[in-house]
């Protein structure tokens, strides 16, 4: 009896694996029939996929020789480039689902990458900021590498602008690097993008002094030592009765492209005005401060203990 029992498990079990194996080569023998139907479309595929690989990169290629040809910084062409790449290599691989009537997996494809995609946003908020405000300065006209800029109290030469931050080197040979996007929320002075700049120099003159003589006088030397284009010129005006002397202030116009220019021209200016004002014999006075210890008498009394 029990004999018995066992030969029917063993029967069964045949019986059981020789039905699987049926059915795996009816799968196989299945897959095999359509993969027969749908080579020709694979072929296709296959063909659209080469040839979108070839047109991304001549398309690559194109965007950053023709339409990037404004952007100095060579990483952000090569950036820019590869992401245009990339999105040619997307669409071709979306058409060649198509031509395989693979719309489910398309679809799936679509929703799965639009999940993927909020999820990155959401963690990487501050980085694509970033990111996008860099692709705004790439373009930028106002502001590109070697320009002498001022932005929140940092001031120097523009060394590199790429997608995370903008590096400036300061005039101490020290760099600064400043966020893109904090550069791009707050306003800049740009000190290249005109090559004429005003220049300002203060003074102050002698109550004595003949106030229309001075003018005369630093507006001539002035005249004499920068040399005034078109409709500039140079101004003069008298701007307090100060503690120790009339003030005044002259405004010209100078080749001016940084800082150190800036300070170069005042340099010159002061010199000059100094100059000649002491051959005119013209007062620059200083505050003079007198002490008088006669009308304070400081006495000092010490305690004696006994």
């Amino acid at each position: 009896m029990i004999q018995n029992d066992i030969e029917d498990v063993a029967n069964e079990s045949k019986i059981g694996a020789t039905d699987a194996v049926s059915k795996l080569w009816d799968k196989l023998d299945g897959w095999l029939d359509a993969l027969i139907l749908k080579l020709p479309n694979f072929i296709i595929a296959v063909f659209v996929l080469i040839l979108f690989y070839f047109i991304a990169r001549g398309v690559s290629k194109l965007v950053k020789r023709l339409i990037l040809r404004k952007v100095k910084e060579e990483s952000v062409k090569q950036i820019i480039g590869q992401m245009v790449f990339a999105l040619i290599i997307l669409i071709g691989f979306f058409v060649a689902l198509g031509v395989m009537d693979l719309d489910k997996v398309l679809t799936s494809v679509l929703a799965g990458a639009g999940v993927v995609g909020l999820a990155i946003g959401l963690a990487l908020q501050g980085t694509l900021s970033n990111t996008v405000s860099g692709f705004i300065l790439s373009f930028l006209p106002k502001i590109s590498i070697g320009d002498w800029i001022e932005t929140n109290g940092e001031k120097g030469f523009v060394t590199e602008i790429n997608l995370r931050n903008v590096t400036l080197k300061r005039p101490d040979n020290n760099y600064t690097i400043i966020p893109n996007s904090t550069f791009i929320d707050n306003p800049f002075t740009n000190y290249t993008t005109n090559k004429r700049s005003r220049i300002i120099v203060s003074c102050g003159v002698g109550y004595e002094s003949d106030l229309q003589m001075v003018e005369d006088l630093t507006v001539k030397v002035i005249g004499e030592a920068f040399k005034q284009n078109g409709n500039e010129e140079i101004e003069f005006f008298y701007t307090e009765f100060g503690d120790s002397s009339i003030n005044f202030l002259v405004r010209f116009w100078a080749d001016c492209g940084n800082g150190k220019e800036n300070f170069m021209h005042e340099h010159k200016a002061i010199k000059t005005i100094k100059k000649h004002f002491d051959e005119a014999d013209i007062n620059i006075p200083f505050p003079i401060r007198t002490l008088d210890f006669g009308k304070n008498n400081l006495t000092v009394l010490s305690d004696k203990k006994e």
